[in-house]
């Protein structure tokens, strides 16, 4: 018997209000978004009558989820960048020399005196005063060495330890660099990607390409160099005791310190340690905040141990200047008034809101590991985005449109509950787009029209094996019950391997490749509902209201 029962019908159909009512904000796309941007600024605690007038435009209790469009529909910036990973080699040996000092320090009458040399940045040079220590001195320094910390490395030690005569000569090994390296790129693609969604940009990619390269494309921003200013600063930040200020760059340091130039005082440079006190990877928070003066600044907070550190390094060093330094440059250099125990405390200097604001976020964020170069940088305008979704446009509305006339030319009422079936089809695409956040791109707009060709071909199955059973003198309910019924197995068995295939594709492709996949999947899941379900529900209604003694499909 031809039926469906009642509580079932209602699923099916909440099922698809659910799904439509999702999918209609992208309808309205600009409203929306309009309303979704003041809505985040409200948020924080900012409001205007321009803002409350914003998100005034789409009603709170509907949803508000948009299908983000990529940058191939939208416009936006595309930057490709090498990561300088040699900077984080000689990072390595820099801090590596106290620890060679204070070892060899310990062996002093073997040993004798102990002397940095200069030498390139990826090497290490250290003299010792006693030739006769040589063999000591290198077997401290090697003992230094730690296991290589990956699965291809984990036998190797981090570092090569070479003795010519009274000089040791120390390098990463080669495990260690491949170990570092790969430490690098992630560290910096998780920095890019924090970065850049403290800006509230919607969906970018953020991928690697190469050894050392990454891709970032932005959707929705006016200028790449939007995008460089946020990453092209590495926020390295330091807390570093002051030795002493000078005048001429060409100052000697001297040992273990260093040169850095004043940020507000043109002319003016500071004698620093070289070892920091506390550097930015141990803040916990930093955020806007303005000073005494009601000028910008950044509050900050330290975690636990670094607050301990911190605070003792005041109690010891009160009435002594310490430098705030931020990539390389000193920009603020404060004297200790007293103890600073609760490791909390506000940057100050000539900084606008916009500019505080990003610093905030750049320390936040954390700093980069290494130094970026901008290999290639593109802006694509909004106006070519748009020529690609109209043309996407026309291609989904020819194929709809011929998809329509052949169903109902081919299949008469059947055919036009398959194209009622089918407009649901799409909303449902957009409304799955939506919840999940996903990106929609110029080849998951081919997606949509690939699906829309294909979610017929589970109406056509369907109303074929109806025609077969009404040839054998069969009922016209019995007729469709059993074209539904043996049609099922070939409706699944064909779309399963295509979901696979879009899983396959999704999992493996990037970009363009896996906004396709996305499309395509989520539209085998709706077009085999809207075939099973949805068309048999309108031909249950049509055939329980009107019982029909013959039917023609």
């Amino acid at each position: 018997m031809l039926n469906i029962s009642f509580p079932k019908l209602v699923m099916i159909w909440l099922t698809v209000v659910v799904g439509l009512t999702f999918a209609m904000p992208n309808a309205f796309y600009g409203r929306v978004e309009a309303h979704n941007d003041a809505m985040a600024i409200i948020e924080t605690g900012q409001t205007n009558a321009e803002l409350e007038a914003d998100a005034a435009l789409w009603p709170g209790f509907l949803p508000s989820n948009l299908v983000n469009l990529g940058l191939d529909l939208r416009g936006g910036a595309h930057l490709l960048v090498e990561v300088q990973v040699e900077d984080v080699h000689e990072s390595f040996l820099e801090g590596f020399w106290p620890e060679v000092r204070d070892v060899l320090l310990t062996a002093r009458d073997t040993v004798g005196f102990v002397e940095r040399l200069d030498s390139a940045p990826t090497e290490l040079r250290v003299r010792i005063s006693q030739a006769e220590g040589a063999t000591r001195a290198f077997e401290l320094v090697r003992g230094l060495g730690r296991p290589v910390t990956s699965f291809t490395g984990a036998a190797a030690s981090n570092i090569d330890v070479r003795m010519d005569g009274t000089i040791l000569t120390i390098t990463l090994s080669e495990a260690e660099m491949a170990a570092l390296d790969e430490r690098t790129i992630l560290q910096t693609l998780e920095i890019i990607r924090r970065r850049i969604d403290e800006v509230g940009t919607r969906e970018p990619t953020i991928q690697r390409q190469g050894a050392q390269r990454i891709l970032v494309q932005v959707p929705g921003v006016g200028s790449a160099n939007e995008i460089i200013d946020l990453l092209g600063t590495t926020a390295q930040l330091t807390f570093n005791p002051v030795q002493g200020r000078a005048s001429d760059p060409d100052t000697s340091p001297g040992t273990g310190n260093m040169l850095v130039p004043s940020q507000e005082q043109e002319g003016v440079f500071y004698i620093l340690e070289r070892r920091p006190v506390v550097t930015g990877e141990d803040l916990e928070n930093a955020q806007l905040d303005f000073d005494q003066n009601g000028r910008p600044a950044v509050s900050f907070r330290f975690n636990t141990s670094a607050a301990r550190k911190f605070g003792d390094f005041t109690l010891e060093n009160i009435g002594s200047p310490f430098a705030i330094v931020l990539d390389d440059e000193v920009i603020s250099a404060p004297t200790i008034q007293s103890h600073i125990p609760g490791g909390s405390g506000i940057i100050t200097g000539n900084f606008t809101v916009e500019e505080a604001t990003n610093l905030a976020v750049l320390l936040r964020a954390g700093a980069l590991p290494a130094e970026l170069t901008f290999l290639e940088e593109r802006t694509i305008g909004p106006e070519l985005g748009q020529d690609s979704i109209d043309a996407g446009k026309i291609a989904c509305i020819v194929a709809a449109i011929a998809i329509l006339v052949y169903m109902v030319l081919s299949y008469g009422l059947f055919g036009i509950f398959a194209n009622i079936a089918l407009i649901i089809n799409v909303g449902l695409i957009f409304g799955l787009l939506s919840i999940v956040g996903a990106t929609l791109t110029l080849p998951g707009i081919a997606g949509i029209v690939l699906t829309i060709g294909m979610a017929v071909d589970a109406n056509v199955i369907v109303f074929e094996r109806i025609r077969e059973e009404l040839k054998t003198a069969k009922g016209p309910a019995r007729a469709i019950e059993l074209g539904y019924e043996k049609a099922l197995s070939s409706i699944i068995d064909a779309n399963i391997t295509t979901f696979i295939t879009a899983v396959i594709l999704f999992t493996m492709g990037s970009g363009p490749v896996s906004g396709f996949a996305v499309t395509l999947g989520f539209g085998i899941i709706t077009s085999v509902f809207t075939a099973i379900f949805v068309t048999r529900s309108l031909i249950v209604i049509w055939f329980s209201r009107t019982r029909p003694k013959t039917i023609e499909v």
